[in-house]
């Protein structure tokens, strides 16, 4: 309901202009990570790319899987969007989208996006897991020290009860994506998708540091609202490497899966 979207002047991104398929945009500081105020949590970037693959894209063509790669710390500043069909096609088309700072070439983060023209199979439609139903939220307490930025933009319902040994949260972002522009539900689960890393997480952040390098959402159907339940475990291998996996749910359903890669250090 728009009652929820309680700061709704705010948003992630303010939009500056461009030129040809580039766009030009001032990261506010609802963007800034929890790991430190220099660089931009994942799920802004991850957002902004998801909405440049989005708009270049023909219609009838829908994303079904997303691959976020972070390249480099993605300072909190303007930045630079641009994306491109790298393989069209009428029935499978993938897109690259790239994100840099103003005034450097190097892309600090890269998004490939397959799309796949989308027809009638209700008929065969099914599921692997059942519907996520949310409970009353369990008390919110922050492993972080004086959390702020992206952090604070994000309504977080952790529920009571672990499934099978995963966190469930069910999350919204209260902000916007660019300035008030609308948005789409796969850009505002984009906008929530990268924080699986800190609902799975297993490690103490006090004593750990658990990066994700990138994050892979596979999407069987296409999201709906802007509520989403994300149940979300880490495994920490012997030797530094982790990784998170996820299911992703709307308030209608299962709708996908996601994975990230971990640095433990």
């Amino acid at each position: 309901p728009p009652d929820r979207l309680i700061m709704a002047s705010r948003s992630y991104y303010r939009r500056l202009g461009g030129a040809g398929r580039a766009s030009l945009v001032a990261s506010t500081d609802d963007t800034r990570s929890n790991w430190t105020r220099e660089i931009q949590h994942g799920s802004p970037p991850l957002a902004l790319l998801t909405r440049a693959a989005e708009e270049t894209l023909e219609p009838g063509m829908r994303i079904v899987r997303l691959t976020f790669d972070i390249l480099g710390p993605i300072p909190v500043a303007e930045v630079v969007v641009e994306a491109r069909i790298v393989r069209p096609g009428r029935r499978i088309c993938l897109v690259e989208a790239e994100m840099s700072a103003a005034g450097d070439s190097r892309p600090v983060a890269r998004l490939a996006a397959w799309a796949l023209a989308s027809s009638d199979t209700a008929e065969v439609a099914v599921d692997r897991h059942p519907p996520l139903v949310e409970g009353d939220a369990a008390e919110l307490s922050w492993q972080w020290q004086n959390p702020d930025g992206y952090l604070t933009t994000v309504d977080w319902r952790p529920q009571r009860a672990e499934s099978g040994g995963a966190a469930v949260y069910w999350l919204r972002s209260l902000v916007g994506l660019v300035d008030d522009e609308p948005t789409t539900a796969l850009q505002r689960l984009a906008m929530v998708v990268d924080a699986a890393n800190g609902i799975g997480a297993v490690l103490d952040p006090q004593r750990f540091i658990y990066m994700n390098t990138d994050t892979t959402v596979h999407l069987h159907r296409y999201p709906g609202g802007a509520d989403f339940g994300i149940r979300a475990r880490a495994s920490i291998g012997p030797d530094g490497i982790g990784v998170t996996t996820a299911e992703i749910f709307d308030t209608d359903g299962f709708v996908g899966t996601s994975a990230q890669a971990l640095l433990v250090q």
